[in-house]
């Protein structure tokens, strides 16, 4: 299978793309830094997110067979990084995997995500389940806790 695996250079995205390599599948990656020392060397292509330009995104997206979504931010940290910026972003990358035709959506979320919740980052992960389960895509949930 070919599987794009969200920031493979980092954490969770390095163990996850390191198994499924393993088990012989093509990985691919979407990273803000494409330029960035890849520490598969040329056995993960890199693509940028390019969330300011979809096509380019649904592009990178094109022949992959399922996407494993790891995006998100830890800590607002505006104006470079926020939760809202977060959740736009995401809505963005699952459109792009839709029209791409990408086949299956696996999404690491959080425990305990609550639209309801004081707390933006749970409640933006509740928002982005929704919106992920409203785009007709193929999907699984991860809940991991940190």
């Amino acid at each position: 299978m070919r599987i794009a695996v969200t920031g493979a250079f980092g954490f969770s995205g390095k163990y996850i793309s390191q198994r499924l390599l393993a088990l012989r599948h093509e990985v691919i990656t979407l990273t803000n830094l494409p330029q960035r020392a890849n520490p598969f060397g040329g056995s993960i292509e890199a693509f940028p997110y390019n969330f300011s330009e979809p096509h380019e995104l649904e592009r990178s997206l094109r022949g992959v067979d399922a996407l494993i979504n790891t995006y998100w931010v830890r800590f607002d940290n505006p104006p470079h990084f926020t939760f809202a910026q977060a959740l736009t972003n995401s809505k963005v990358l699952f459109d792009a995997a839709k029209r791409a035709g990408v086949g299956r959506v696996v999404h690491i979320s959080i425990t305990n995500p609550d639209r309801k919740s004081h707390l933006p980052y749970f409640r933006g992960k509740a928002e982005l389940e929704d919106y992920l389960k409203q785009t007709g895509i193929s999907y699984a949930i991860l809940r991991r806790f940190n």
